[in-house]
């Protein structure tokens, strides 16, 4: 690695998928609060919680799973609901 080109905070971060549960040791300069031991080595590290990563995207699994962690679905089937009532009383 060249010296000299990465930011000060350029440091190993544990990379937690919330979807899958699955964790990843990269580095990264995300700004993190949490902190987590790792296994492998036993040494704490930053850790960053992901909605989704290559562990539990379909394109990465072959499998077609819905992830709905802030309740996109059901804000999504209340809006349509709302729409049918409003359609329904203009008719």
């Amino acid at each position: 690695m060249k010296k000299g080109i990465h930011p000060k905070n350029y440091r190993p971060v544990i990379f937690v998928d919330a979807a899958s549960g699955a964790r990843f040791l990269l580095h990264s300069t995300i700004a993190t609060s949490e902190e987590e031991v790792w296994e492998q080595d036993g040494n704490t590290y930053p850790k960053a919680t992901v909605e989704i990563s290559s562990a539990s995207h379909p394109f990465y699994t072959g499998k077609e799973t819905t992830v709905d962690t802030t309740g996109r679905v059901e804000k999504f089937r209340k809006r349509q609901e709302a729409a049918r009532a409003a359609r329904a009383a203009r008719r």
